[in-house]
């Protein structure tokens, strides 16, 4: 049998954490070291490998409730080779050291079962779409996996240069650096798009660290139901931000 097909035959390597791609992530698992990842984003395994649903204790449930910030998790065990993937989305690996990380919860594929994660407060008095006033705090030392709507820019913060980010654009930051929402308007009403540019809400950070940027405002439709309309395949109407589909930001 030929086909252009045998190009993408399994990545060979001796790294726990690899990408099969830039749109699939490899995971090898060796018995004591799980991982949690994403539920629903396998879509290949080989060896003997679980897949149980991670435990959500009382407070990480009136904690999501309240700030609708979480996770839904799989604990991912065993022996073997597991590879993820969502939405066809970029996947971009990254080691989580003592000064830890902040992600919207959305963006995130999988991490090591050793790291610790919780919601935390981002400084702003009004709710926005897409990075609102609730995001995650990953800590502790080990691997996640984030995802983009394409290729990202990572940028530098330094003491000497602050960096504003859109906050529909705005993946992941590190944790240590100082954060502050802001809308700069010139109109009566916060809501209104500045200036008639398009251009809204936006974070603003300071400090020492670094801004993970995806080169869109707006996420895939997540968990959109095909079959109910154009609608629903584009997560509008009752799949939208505002319908039963909350993670969504294509309202």
């Amino acid at each position: 049998m030929q086909s252009p097909l045998f190009a993408f035959n399994e990545t060979q390597t001796q790294e726990r954490w690899s990408l099969q791609n830039k749109q699939m992530l490899r995971v090898t698992l060796e018995g004591q070291d799980d991982i949690l990842a994403r539920k629903g984003t396998m879509v290949a395994y080989q060896g003997l490998i679980e897949f149980d649903a991670e435990y959500q204790s009382g407070g990480q449930a009136r904690t999501r409730a309240y700030t609708g910030e979480g996770l839904d998790l799989m604990r991912c065990h065993g022996q073997g080779t597991v590879y993820l993937a969502n939405l066809a989305q970029y996947v971009h690996i990254m080691d989580v050291e003592q000064d830890g990380l902040t992600v919207d919860s959305s963006h995130v594929l999988a991490m090591d079962s050793t790291l610790y994660h919780e919601a935390v407060a981002v400084d702003s008095m009004y709710g926005v779409s897409g990075s609102g006033k609730y995001q995650l705090n990953i800590t502790g030392h080990g691997r996640v996996a984030l995802m983009t709507s394409g290729a990202p820019l990572l940028i530098q913060v330094t003491p000497d240069k602050y960096v504003n980010c859109d906050a529909d654009a705005i993946v992941a930051w590190s944790t240590a650096l100082r954060v502050q929402m802001q809308a700069q308007t010139h109109s009566s009403g916060v809501w209104r798009r500045r200036g008639g540019t398009g251009e809204g809400w936006e974070l603003s950070f300071m400090g020492s660290g670094y801004a993970l940027v995806q080169p869109s405002e707006l996420l895939p439709p997540q968990n959109a139901v095909i079959g109910q309309g154009l609608a629903a395949q584009f997560g509008m109407g009752q799949q939208g931000a505002r319908g039963q589909n909350q993670g969504n930001v294509w309202g």
